[in-house]
């Protein structure tokens, strides 16, 4: 810490996943920070808490791949599947969706997959010194994560995905019927192939986690304000402060971490990012006692279910509305649907229902970056589906950018620039 450092304030718009682990990573260098949201950290109604709580360091595998385009459409007017527009939505929506579609080009999945992993290899590596210093180190489990195919062939038919781990050092294992019932006994005999990463992780309460984390930063001196963050504020054409609805905070630097929020924010200092609610969906069945092990994404019907300290959680349906639009509830039926196929039996009594908003950018990554006009703003958002695997080491990397430090990795690959 320097002198310097000692006297400068930093505050984090957003108490989510990302915004704690910046929080935390910024006080272990010396700032004075102030983090603000009006919602709890690790409260329900963050995206954070309604995770699937996949850690995965080899996690590299775009949403938009190749043969993508010929996909959407259907899975569009399916009422049953796995994405859902709703239509006063769509102009909102598409010009997002055709970058979404270019960018399943073979040659930008690559480069695409190269940044992914650049950012999760570290996950593991990042989280598990803060959870034990936060006292929640068994929200860190290691137990791999299982890919479940209906059609025995379906690991052939992602060949490419496979080749595309193994070639950035992911260790997989592809499984016939017998070894992943010998793995996970707990889901229906109708999947027949697997393919197994050993070396991922898992969270059985993301919410938990969040709220630990957060309670380690206030242990550390961080101030939390619940309050609505409306604007940056801006004097001579520096960024001074944050406006909320009590008043304005003052900041010698601020961090944009405010996920599907952020847009706002970004464009007050001239970055635009093509930033939707990617809004998903979530069931949790208190009282499935399936034995369920590891997390298991059902490859064909596109939902993952996870072992919960809370009972089952089944996730997955990407809704593509306006945050402020009321939830879609039969989106979450949906998912109890496939409850009842991948665990026939359990007991589906007491369902309980969340929705959350992820910050989607239409190739897969984040923008993380002091914003090139204003060397006093760090962006760091736009994280989809992969906020909580990339909340640790995205939160080192928001201090190595406050300090001036190099980054523990290199950050190309997110800046706003490439849109």
């Amino acid at each position: 810490m320097t002198v310097t450092q000692a006297a400068q304030k930093v505050v984090v718009i957003g108490a989510g996943i990302i915004g704690v682990c910046a929080a935390n990573a910024l006080a272990d260098e010396g700032f004075a920070v102030e983090f603000i949201d009006p919602l709890e950290p690790g409260s329900p109604g963050q995206c954070s808490y309604g995770n699937a709580g996949g850690l995965s360091p080899g996690s590299c595998i775009p949403n938009s791949m190749p043969g993508i385009a010929r996909q959407v459409p259907g899975m569009l007017l399916d009422r049953e599947g796995p994405i859902g527009l709703r239509l006063l939505d769509l102009p909102h929506a598409l010009p997002w969706l055709l970058r979404f579609l270019a960018n399943s080009r073979l040659s930008r999945v690559q480069r695409i997959a190269d940044g992914m992993i650049e950012l999760n290899r570290l996950t593991l590596a990042c989280y598990e010194p803060l959870v034990k210093e936060a006292g929640c180190a068994d929200l860190i489990l290691h137990r791999g994560q299982l890919f479940a195919y209906e059609n025995p062939n379906g690991p052939a038919g992602s060949a490419l995905s496979i080749a595309m781990r193994r070639e950035r050092g992911v260790r997989v294992e592809v499984l016939n019927a017998a070894q992943m019932r010998e793995l996970e006994p707990a889901i229906s005999p109708d999947y027949k192939a697997g393919v197994f990463l050993p070396e991922q992780g898992q969270c059985p309460n993301p919410g938990r986690l969040v709220a630990s984390i957060a309670a380690l930063a206030r242990r550390k001196g961080v101030v939390f304000t619940r309050q609505s963050a409306r604007s940056l504020v801006m004097q001579q054409g520096r960024v001074v402060g944050v406006a909320t609805e009590a008043g304005m905070i003052s900041a010698t630097k601020v961090v944009v971490a405010a996920g599907a929020f952020s847009g706002p924010f970004a464009r007050q200092v001239g970055v635009r990012v093509p930033l939707v609610s990617e809004r998903g969906y979530h069931i949790m069945l208190p009282h499935a006692e399936t034995g369920l092990r590891v997390n298991v994404n059902a490859a064909e019907r596109k939902f993952v279910a996870a072992p919960m300290e809370g009972g089952l959680r089944l996730s997955g349906t990407v809704e593509f509305a306006r945050p402020s639009a009321a939830p879609n509830w039969r989106r979450a039926e949906i998912l109890l649907g496939q409850a009842r196929h991948m665990f026939p039996g359990a007991d589906l009594r007491g369902v309980e229902r969340w929705m959350g908003n992820r910050p989607g950018t239409p190739d897969s990554i984040p923008v993380i970056e002091v914003a090139p006009r204003h060397d006093n703003v760090i962006l760091a958002f736009g994280h989809g589906h992969q906020g909580l695997m990339g909340g640790s080491v995205t939160g080192r990397l928001v201090a190595e950018l406050a300090t001036g430090k190099p980054t523990s990795i290199d950050i190309s690959h997110f800046r706003s620039a490439r849109f």
